[in-house]
């Protein structure tokens, strides 16, 4: 009984140092030598300064930016406290808030290029992190004429803009095209300083 205790303690103690701590480091050293950028979260700079991820999803309030995908995640893009708002679709508050959610759109909406008047799902409902980087194409499209409008620029650059952030599926079978918000909002701003 004895020998059968000391191998099972000696056991765990192997298999926690191994798989709790040799694999864990062994995995992200080697993500660091054959892909840093990713290893590192993807952090994306501007004029030295760190203006966020391409993981994770942040707001964008102002007129002349595209915005993303609402956030439940704590007080709203919070990476520690990632989540959704688990309300099913016949929950009387998630109903409320979509449709306060949708009016706000309407509100703001300036005429619409691609002739769509619906607000495209995923600019009034949260995803299931609450961190989403990415809006669909719909979503960016609907937003073009307003963001356009705002920054004073030809609605055709800002489309062409969006159309030049589009991400295709991954691995041409994976997801839906899509579109990262802050890498347009970057290229939208580089955009409006170059017709200064």
């Amino acid at each position: 009984m004895r020998k059968q205790f000391i191998t099972a303690c000696l056991y765990t103690l192997v298999t926690t140092v191994l798989l709790g701590l040799g694999y864990p480091l062994a995995v992200t050293v080697l993500a660091h030598f054959l892909m840093p950028a990713k290893a590192n979260g993807e952090l994306i700079a501007k004029n030295g300064v760190l203006v966020g991820s391409q993981l994770i999803g942040q707001p964008f309030t102002g007129p002349g930016y595209f915005n993303s995908r609402p956030s439940a995640a704590g007080t709203g893009y919070d990476a520690a406290n990632s989540s959704g708002s688990n309300l099913g679709p016949t929950n009387a508050t998630l109903i409320a808030r979509v449709e306060q959610s949708v009016q706000s759109w309407k509100a703001r909406e300036v005429e619409n290029p691609n002739g769509s008047t619906d607000v495209p799902v995923d600019l009034v409902t949260t995803s299931g992190s609450g961190l989403d980087p990415d809006i669909t194409v719909a979503a960016a499209e609907y937003q073009v004429a307003s963001v356009a409008q705002a920054r004073g620029l030809p609605t055709d650059q800002v489309k062409h803009l969006v159309q030049a952030h589009i991400e295709p599926r991954q691995f041409g079978i994976l997801g839906e095209p899509r579109v990262n918000v802050l890498e347009l909002n970057l290229a939208l701003d580089v955009l409006a300083a170059d017709r200064k």
